[in-house]
């Protein structure tokens, strides 16, 4: 066997993909977004988990530096919407790290001491320059953070930029607390939106689970007019291949996946980006051991496959059910619809053929407590989803083994 041609396949959380497929129409969306002078629209990318969120955002950076844009982000954790303070700190900080080599003023300096000697000292848009800006305008959050956004602008315009996109993934995180009268997600949406009227070209684009963009419009109504919405979803057949054979067309590869296996790995991964790296690193592992040791190869190991992506993937996930919680996910498990939308009176009528049903305020309560724990989701028109996907799979699979 040829030992040069590593596994080129990648299931971990955001890592690039040998092959992207299936994503143009989406890449070409944002590219005209970058053509826009004035910003009218931002983008969102939503989806579940596993569909390549976090890829196409990568792939988005070339693209706008290509265009001249400047790219400052990075993922949003819950610590970054504790408060309006710690929002704005995340932005200037990571505006900071693009424009720190930009030179604002240079001043003469004369050191105190018998030789007088003059020297110019350069003064940048670094971190320390923003935040001065930010602590000498007076007002609330929000107007401090315009102020530093508008002067940055001012500084980068006439050296020809067109504009910066603030990219952020895991944005579903973002919230306001009205207990605590703070609101960091409407002060992201206000301020983007008062400099956008002003003309300023930066660019929110944000990228988070399906909850995202019901949260932003609650926060907001104008929200749902100032963002173009991209759901991402499974890769179909044909994309499906290609992100399969692709990757393993190099004439180094010791095995290859014919038809038959390509099949049998779509029908196992339904053309989730995630699932697909990750059935394909595990049957690639297997048959280059087993061409090394001089064996024929076998089909696609779907059973045994599957016993590791419930405990590598899956599991982790189900522990944070409690045991009733398990039973109301079996249920939807059992729903026509539950890889779709479903009500919470069609899981009440499933549910009546257990022993224990459940009663509609009893599915609310539980369905809540799943939301939080990232195992469904709520949409905005009154139906939820399960919240990873295959989670329908791994269920009754447990409930076959139990």
């Amino acid at each position: 066997m040829n030992t040069e041609f590593r596994n080129p396949f990648r299931p971990g959380a955001g890592h690039m993909p040998p092959y992207l497929a299936g994503r143009k129409t989406e890449q070409g969306e944002f590219i005209k977004l970058l053509g826009q002078d004035t910003i009218l629209e931002n983008m969102i990318l939503t989806g579940l988990r596993g569909v390549g969120k976090t890829v196409l955002l990568e792939t988005f950076k070339p693209l706008a530096i290509q265009e001249g844009w400047l790219w400052v982000g990075t993922d949003l954790s819950e610590s970054t919407s504790v408060n309006e303070a710690n929002l704005a700190t995340r932005l200037i900080t990571d505006l900071a790290v693009v424009t720190s080599s930009i030179v604002v003023e240079t001043v003469s300096q004369r050191p105190i001491g018998l030789i007088a000697t003059t020297t110019n000292v350069n003064r940048t848009l670094d971190f320390q320059w923003l935040h001065t800006v930010w602590d000498r305008t007076p007002g609330l959050a929000a107007d401090k953070l315009k102020a530093v956004l508008e002067t940055t602008w001012g500084h980068l315009q006439p050296l020809g930029k067109r504009g910066v996109i603030f990219a952020y993934d895991e944005a579903q995180n973002l919230s306001d607390h009205a207990e605590k009268d703070e609101y960091p997600l409407s002060l992201l949406l206000d301020v983007f939106q008062s400099i956008q009227r002003k003309g300023i070209p930066f660019m929110l684009v944000l990228t988070g689970l399906p909850t995202l963009f019901p949260k932003l419009v609650e926060a907001r109504t104008f929200a749902e007019r100032m963002f173009r919405l991209i759901s991402l979803h499974r890769l179909n057949r044909d994309d499906s291949r290609q992100a399969i054979v692709n990757p393993i067309e190099d004439s180094r590869s010791p095995v290859r996946f014919n038809a038959e296996s390509v099949d049998s790995i779509f029908e196992i991964t339904l053309g989730y980006p995630y699932f697909i790296q990750y059935v394909c690193r595990e049957t690639y592992d297997v048959w280059t051991q087993n061409v090394a040791a001089g064996n024929e190869l076998q089909p696609v190991p779907v059973g045994e496959i599957m016993r590791k992506l419930d405990s590598d993937f899956f599991a982790g996930r189900w522990a944070r059910a409690t045991d009733r919680q398990r039973d109301l996910l079996g249920v939807i498990a059992q729903l026509e619809n539950c890889t779709e939308e479903f009500t919470v009176q069609e899981i009440v009528e499933q549910s009546r053929e257990l022993d224990r049903p459940f009663s509609p305020s009893h599915v609310n309560q539980m369905l809540l407590s799943l939301g939080e724990a990232g195992l469904v989701y709520k949409n905005r028109w009154g139906k939820y989803s399960l919240g990873v996907p295959l989670l329908d799979q791994f269920i009754r699979r447990q409930m076959r083994a139990s």
